[in-house]
């Protein structure tokens, strides 16, 4: 996925804004012009953050739209390179019962990382950029991004996976 040269740096929520903690709803129409353009925006918001993913309720848009697309960058140096992928209404199928401990921070929640408990494994089906619903397995990075990302869909920050005993 290029970005677009006219993409726009979008500003980014932070923890305590109500669009966080909120239900996103789903995309109705994955190819009007509005979701496209906003997908782009997300990509180079994203970028421009050093963030691995990004969901639109991240960027005041409570629609179930995540960006995943790992790579190395300052904040995780050891990211795997993959080519960027819009998610649109991404359902996760399965999880596997291995998890595994990583450490994460969100463009959401400012200089905090922690480490936090996700499957290793997962099956998500989702609408790409394309309009067409896809299924996929992913695993290790890629997964955890999925989840977290997810998550914000669903008013979920990594914070709140936390045990309140170990902050």
């Amino acid at each position: 996925m290029l970005v677009n040269t006219e993409a726009k740096i979008l500003p980014i929520a932070q923890q305590g804004e109500a669009v966080l903690a909120q239900v996103a709803q789903l995309v109705i129409d994955p190819l009007h012009p509005s979701i496209q353009t906003l997908i782009q925006d997300m990509h180079a918001t994203m970028l421009a953050a050093n963030g691995v993913g990004i969901a639109a309720p991240q960027v005041f848009q409570s629609l179930r739209i995540i960006m995943v697309a790992s790579r190395p960058n300052p904040r995780y140096p050891d990211a795997p390179p993959m080519e960027p992928i819009a998610m649109m209404n991404p359902e996760i199928n399965w999880y596997s019962d291995e998890m595994c401990l990583g450490e994460e921070g969100c463009l959401s929640v400012a200089n905090t990382r922690a480490s936090v408990a996700r499957a290793e494994r997962l099956k998500v089906t989702y609408i790409n950029q394309q309009g067409e619903t896809v299924e996929s397995e992913y695993s290790g990075f890629v997964a955890r991004i999925i989840q977290h990302e997810v998550d914000h869909l669903n008013g979920v920050l990594f914070v709140d996976r936390l045990d309140p005993d170990l902050m």
